[in-house]
């Protein structure tokens, strides 16, 4: 990132701006790693002080498979996460509140089909496909004749586990992940469990535009940089993300099978009217049955893959939601 690039054009929440204004703290994607882990972090900050951390991302693999179309000739890695940043005073049992306040794209995106990935990897077939995506304030050209508005959103956020290293391509884990959900987008609140001292946050795999559910494993994937503040809530502890918008709750159930997912979602959400906000046992219950939804998220799954198919999802990520209006 430099100061030369062409001025910013505003789309919605999503500005194409090649420079650092507005931003206290920029980490560049040279800082992109393989894994959620507790390494030497890229930055140490104090949280709740609303310094705003712009984190770069990259696409440099998607790049080489639209030049290459071999997988075999790749020499960037799936989904790298720039950070991690340090969060100072965060303890295990904290929660980690992560602000999005914007995602700023580059230039393009890129459409691919990676053989044998995703729902509609029979129908594709075994050869690799690739398409450039042209961004601009017209959308994103994903055909020569459907321009869509971009949604650009974060497909990768989380912690480091207690210990070792938590995948950036599968699966989804209780401190966050590859969790491809749509409303991880500007305006949103990640809120993530810490596990360890420093949080150590990190981000990764930013969307121009996805679909809910994410028939193809890959999005619009797109470079740029999600810019985001952090906030610490000591002493409270929770066991899988949540994403708060401006209307809703969203609790991320992690299981397998997937009815464990949707049972421990809603178990969530139930905590979160009883003991957050002191409702009785029945008032929750009767709510929750008549206005909080549930639906599939990411389809990266929410239990470790078969190593002989380490790209075939096992579990379920679900979604379980509180519209914020029963709270007022």
């Amino acid at each position: 990132m430099s100061g030369t690039g062409a001025p910013g054009r505003d789309h919605g929440n999503t500005t194409w701006v090649l420079d650092s204004s507005g931003i206290d703290h920029l980490l560049g994607k040279e800082n992109g790693r393989f894994g959620f882990e507790a390494v030497e972090p890229s930055l140490r900050i104090a949280p709740g002080t609303g310094e705003r951390i712009g984190f770069e991302t990259s696409d440099e693999v998607y790049r080489q498979l639209h030049e290459h179309k071999d997988m075999q000739k790749l020499t960037a890695g799936i989904n790298p996460v720039t950070g991690p940043v340090f969060v100072e005073g965060a303890q295990p049992g904290d929660t980690l509140a992560v602000t999005i306040h914007e995602i700023r794209l580059k230039d393009c995106g890129w459409s691919v089909s990676l053989p044998g990935t995703g729902a509609l990897s029979a129908v594709m077939g075994p050869e690799l496909f690739s398409r450039r995506v042209p961004l601009d304030a017209d959308g994103a050209h994903v055909t020569d004749r459907h321009a869509f508005a971009v949604r650009p959103m974060i497909g990768c956020i989380g912690t480091a586990p207690a210990e070792g290293s938590n995948s950036t391509i599968m699966p989804a884990y209780a401190q966050g992940g590859n969790m491809d959900l749509t409303e991880c987008r500007p305006g949103s609140v990640v809120h993530l469990p810490v596990m360890v001292e420093g949080a150590y946050l990190s981000i990764g795999d930013i969307h121009a535009l996805m679909a809910e559910g994410e028939s193809s494993f890959v999005a619009i994937e797109a470079e740029g940089v999600a810019v985001v503040s952090i906030d610490l809530i000591p002493g409270k502890s929770i066991r899988a993300p949540r994403v708060e918008t401006d209307d809703e709750w969203i609790f991320v159930g992690l299981g397998d099978p997937v009815q464990q997912s949707i049972t421990r979602g809603y178990e969530d959400l139930f905590e979160f009217l009883t003991v957050d906000h002191g409702w009785s046992k029945g008032d929750a219950y009767a709510v929750m049955s008549a206005v909080c939804h549930s639906r599939l998220g990411g389809p990266t799954g929410s239990a470790d893959p078969d190593p002989l198919h380490p790209m075939a999802p096992v579990g379920a990520v679900t979604l379980h939601i509180l519209p914020k209006s029963v709270l007022l």
